[in-house]
């Protein structure tokens, strides 16, 4: 197990399912600081000096900075979830794309008319206005993705060498029974599903993907949807993010952490708290719509900014003109 990985290990055993009910109301087990937060100007020129100063900067980015750039389909019944999946939230009256993937569905073909339906708007949406003014932010800076997302946003921008997906990619399947420790690219099959498609809400029975090995249906490499296959390529992610903390451990390090919310701390949230915590050159900066969580133990070295994802990357890169 790669040393990143076994601090997501321990958040997940020692704080996450020990406080789930906490962790559930919005809430965190960690003790939080008590100091009053700044004015949000002031905020806005520390985040700045906190980015100058930073010799790197290693971003993670969870679901709030999809959502603040549009991709707010997720857990929602709002516009865009309508937009995009109306027809089948009018049939089976589940509210939110991930709702989806838990409803009972009449048919394995119709099952599979949504999941291209979700594959397809994922792979094929525009790169979102955050993500631009994110890399205005720190292109010139020596940097590593770590996202839990699964929506390609960041390879849209960035090598995948650059970047680590704990939680899987939308681009690729899986067989779902995990048969081989192996994954294969979704991409055209989806674009496949999609042609037969049409208006309807069932593919043809001939397009359901399926394991070329077993014959089993094939499921989207992604944590939560299934038997989430924890192989070659999860262990590769996990080592890239490894691997770059262990060389930059002894540099200035700005952790940015955008969007986490409070299903997923584990992976993003409580390991960058305790790297701050351990790294004494260290610093941290969150983003947030809806909380503004900063641990008592680093409350000295970081910055928590309750506000518009979308806005707090717009108005930082007009203060710093790029």
């Amino acid at each position: 197990m790669t040393f990143y990985e076994n601090l997501v290990t321990e958040s997940q055993l020692t704080n996450f399912s020990r406080n789930y009910a906490l962790y559930a109301a919005g809430s965190t087990s960690v003790p939080l600081s008590t100091k009053k937060p700044l004015p949000y100007e002031a905020q806005l020129q520390d985040f700045v000096q906190k980015l100058q100063a930073a010799e790197c900067v290693i971003v993670g980015g969870a679901s709030g900075l999809s959502a603040a750039g549009g991709g707010d389909f997720y857990y929602e019944d709002n516009a865009s979830f309508r937009k995009y999946f109306g027809k089948y939230a009018e049939k089976y009256g589940f509210k939110g794309a991930f709702g989806g993937t838990f409803a009972h569905w009449d048919s394995r073909t119709e099952f599979w008319g949504y999941m291209a339906t979700f594959l397809n708007v994922t792979q094929n949406s525009p790169l979102r206005k955050p993500y631009v003014d994110l890399d205005a932010l720190i292109r010139d800076k020596d940097f590593f993705i770590l996202t839990t997302n699964q929506d390609t946003q960041f390879l849209r921008l960035y090598p995948e060498s650059k970047v680590a997906e704990i939680q899987g990619d939308h681009r690729f399947f899986q067989c779902s029974r995990s048969c081989r420790d192996e994954i294969w690219d979704a991409v055209q099959p989806v674009k496949e599903m999609i042609a037969a498609l049409g208006d309807g809400t069932a593919i043809p029975e001939e397009l359901i993907p399926r394991c070329p090995h077993c014959g089993a249906e094939a499921f989207p490499w992604v944590r939560g949807y299934g038997n989430f296959l924890t192989g070659s390529k999860y262990e590769e992610e996990y080592q890239k993010i490894s691997h770059y903390l262990q060389k930059n451990k002894d540099r200035k390090i700005l952790f940015l952490e955008l969007g986490v919310g409070r299903m997923t701390p584990m992976f993003i949230q409580e390991p960058f708290w305790f790297l701050v915590k351990s790294l004494p050159q260290a610093a941290y900066v969150s983003i947030n719509r809806d909380y503004n969580f900063l641990p008592k133990a680093i409350e000295d070295k970081g910055l928590a900014i309750k506000r518009d994802i979308a806005a707090v990357l717009e108005d930082t890169r007009k203060i710093m003109n790029c």
